[in-house]
Formats: structure tokens, sequence, C-alpha cells
């Protein structure tokens, strides 16, 4: 067994270091302009979708959904994480109002 010495100075460098880079890794960065949790209007105006389009998505076992507070919400971030794995259901099944500014926020 290996014993590492370190003063207290760089033990807590470390930690801030590794800290930092399971943030970068884990993070999901969700615009200001965005709340952090949509509730079933804002979530169907911002991918500019239908009721039963919002329904289907409810039932996927795969989508972010969080049923807890009474109604579901969809909380913004692990969306925009669905979002990016799922770029073909996205594509095929948004409003165009979505995909322009989806395409202006990416360039």
């Amino acid at each position: 067994m290996s014993v590492v010495v370190m003063d207290s100075d760089d033990l807590e460098h470390l930690l801030d270091k590794v800290v930092s880079r399971a943030i970068e890794a884990y993070a999901v960065q969700v615009p200001i302009s965005l709340p952090l949790v949509l509730n079933r209007a804002q979530f169907m105006e911002l991918l500019d979708i239908s009721p039963p389009k919002f329904t289907e998505l409810m039932k996927r076992p795969d989508f972010p959904v969080n049923r807890e507070f009474g109604n579901p919400r969809i909380p913004t971030g692990l969306l925009l994480r669905w979002i990016e794995k799922h770029t073909d259901w996205v594509e095929e099944n948004t409003g165009e109002g979505f995909k322009a500014r989806r395409k202006h926020a990416t360039g």
C-alpha cells in the first residue's frame, strides 16, 4: 500500500480541479431566457408541438419528465440533453418555430 503525503494547500488545489472538471462534464447549461423547469404550455410553445405530440413524449420511458409536482414538469437542462441525443426525433416532430430558434442558437 502506498502513502501519499500532501499539504493542505496542494490537497485543496487538487480537489478544486477535480470538482471543476466534474461540473464541466456533467452540468447542462440552461439559457437564462428559459426557466429551470417547464410546464406543459411552456414546453409545447418552446418545441412548437401539438398536444398529441406532447402526450406522445410524456409516454416515452427515456423522456425526462417529473410527475412529482402533480402535473408533468420537464427539467430544462435534462430536456436539452435529451434533445441532443434524439436529434432525429426532434427534426421529424417539432415545429418550424423551434427548428428556427435552435438553428439560430447553434449557429
